[in-house]
């Protein structure tokens, strides 16, 4: 797993928790923002290749 994947679904669960056991702000959603953000980037980054080839095919 790659840590930047595991930092947004600790966002999330850390949104979560604070969520359920506080009155969170405002700005606590802003975990959930960013959460989601780095999960859906770096899966897109992951499964992007990196350029063209080269060399002759």
């Amino acid at each position: 797993m790659d840590l930047y994947l595991a930092a947004g679904i600790a966002m999330l669960l850390a949104w979560g928790g604070l969520t359920l056991a506080t009155d969170a702000p405002g700005v606590v959603h802003l975990l959930l923002t960013a959460g989601v953000f780095v999960i859906i980037w770096r899966i897109v980054v992951r499964d992007t290749p990196s350029g063209p080839r080269s060399g002759k095919p």
